[in-house]
């Protein structure tokens, strides 16, 4: 009997903490994640602290800390962390809520098929928050926009910019293609 391919889907990630709490206020504070379990594994004289994060009612976590980081480690593993939002408004949302947990360096950008900001943590590790554009440009591409913009001005500049590109194409066109190599609807 033949089965349907499978077809995984990225959920959730966990990530090494130096201050769990620390990191805890921060992603509740600027992405709006609520605490949905915590607890201790590990051994009795090793306890790992995890916490269960998420903003999602249908994933009991998407991001999970724990403890256990070393000190003075001043490399990550990973490149970044990668949050979706909706719109170009709720990305300056969340930037403003960034800026008031303290943070001062963001690198605003756009991909031609996304909008992003990049930020840093308080342990170091990147964060970038992005929201899907309706235009595609072969990857990778970065170029720095203004979210002081107004949406009209930010739309008009990347439609140009992408049609100036070779590979260019809408977004959901993008979609069909992926979609038939990849075997799904």
């Amino acid at each position: 009997m033949a089965t349907k391919a499978p077809h995984p889907r990225l959920t959730h990630f966990a990530l090494f903490a130096t201050d769990v709490d620390k990191m805890v206020a921060f992603y509740q504070s600027v992405l709006g994640l609520i605490v949905t379990d915590k607890g201790q594994i590990g051994e009795a004289d090793a306890p790992i602290d995890m916490v269960f994060m998420s903003n999602d009612p249908d994933e009991h976590h998407q991001f999970v800390l724990l403890s256990g980081r070393p000190d003075g480690v001043d490399f990550a593993l990973n490149q970044q962390l990668s949050f979706l939002v909706d719109d170009l408004d709720q990305l300056r949302t969340v930037r403003q809520s960034a800026r008031e947990a303290g943070v001062e360096t963001f690198r605003e950008s756009t991909h031609g098929n996304a909008w992003s900001i990049y930020f840093s943590d308080p342990e170091g590790n990147m964060v970038e928050i992005y929201v899907h554009s309706p235009w595609y440009i072969p990857q990778p591409h970065i170029t720095p926009i203004d979210l002081d913009q107004s949406n009209e001005e930010i739309m008009r500049f990347t439609e140009a910019h992408c049609r100036a590109h070779e590979g260019f194409m809408s977004a959901k066109d993008r979609r069909a293609e992926m979609a038939g190599s990849m075997g799904v609807g």
